[in-house]
């Protein structure tokens, strides 16, 4: 499966970018598990972060940051099969399956939850 890992980014960090880092962090964390799991892991960032610069964001918030950060994870989903949900207060990764049961995937809220693929 194609499993987008949302969780904290922003959320939580008054756009301190040493903290949005360790955000960063904790997400991809899970990345290589999910992998040795059998499936494809994604998170938002990974796509959002490189079109933002390029977009001429300045700071979290600004105009190019809100183009992208949260559409990118929605358009990621619509190719995704499931979504882990890391924990931690996050309105984008709420929204994240919000829109993922909408269009019912599986969530899992914790990596042992999420089914071998091997």
């Amino acid at each position: 499966m194609m499993i987008l890992i949302a969780g904290p980014y922003r959320s939580g960090t008054n756009d301190d970018t040493s903290l949005m880092k360790k955000n960063l962090e904790k997400l991809e964390s899970v990345a290589l598990p999910l992998f040795r799991k059998g499936h494809i892991p994604v998170i938002g960032e990974w796509f959002a972060l490189p079109l933002i610069k390029l977009a001429g964001s300045t700071k979290p918030g600004d105009d190019a940051w809100n183009e992208i950060q949260y559409p990118i994870a929605h358009r990621i989903l619509a190719k995704c099969d499931a979504v882990l949900r890391l924990e931690g207060e996050s309105k984008g990764a709420d929204e994240d399956v919000r829109v993922a049961k909408e269009r019912g995937l599986p969530i899992f809220f914790q990596l042992e939850d999420v089914p071998d693929e091997k």
